[in-house]
């Protein structure tokens, strides 16, 4: 899996993935995207990227192995892109309301991992929300679910 993504990666730009393997792409631009949220404060750390990995796993059913190579995919992916439309445009294509919603709650897990939010990350969970057409208000839900998930009620952006 890993050496296809790879050949994905080196053979076009981040605004092509759609015209891949639908399946690979639209792993591709969820482990980037994810990715993009984990490096948005700066720099992603280590509850963030098994965060990213753990995430890819359970949605798309993957091994840790596999999950891993998709997780680092998606960094080079993100290293590689000027822009998130060309992810965004997969997802919103390749996903129903529910999966969309389902990945909005992913980046807000993959912001809170480290136990607090950044202003940039809130940001980017916003405007991924409207690119994949999910509503402020499901956002919103997808975000209080986290919180009480991850028991962090009341934390704010930083």
């Amino acid at each position: 899996m890993i050496a296809r993504l790879k050949k994905m990666l080196a053979g076009r730009a981040a605004g092509d993935i759609a015209t891949t393997a639908p399946d690979e792409a639209l792993k591709l631009a969820a482990a980037a995207l994810l990715m993009e949220a984990a490096c948005m404060d700066g720099h992603a750390d280590d509850q963030e990227i098994a965060t990213v990995t753990t995430l890819l796993s359970g949605h798309f059913e993957l091994s840790e192995t596999e999950a891993t190579e998709l997780t680092e995919a998606g960094r080079q992916a993100v290293a590689q892109s000027v822009e998130l439309y060309g992810f965004t445009r997969t997802i919103k294509d390749s996903f129903e309301h529910d999966d969309r919603v389902a990945m909005i709650e992913m980046l807000w897990r993959v912001a809170y991992a480290d136990g607090h939010l950044h202003d940039y990350e809130a940001n980017l969970v916003r405007r991924i929300a409207g690119l994949i057409y999910v509503p402020d208000r499901e956002s919103g839900e997808a975000r209080k679910r986290v919180l009480e998930q991850l028991d962090l009620t009341g934390v704010k952006a930083t």
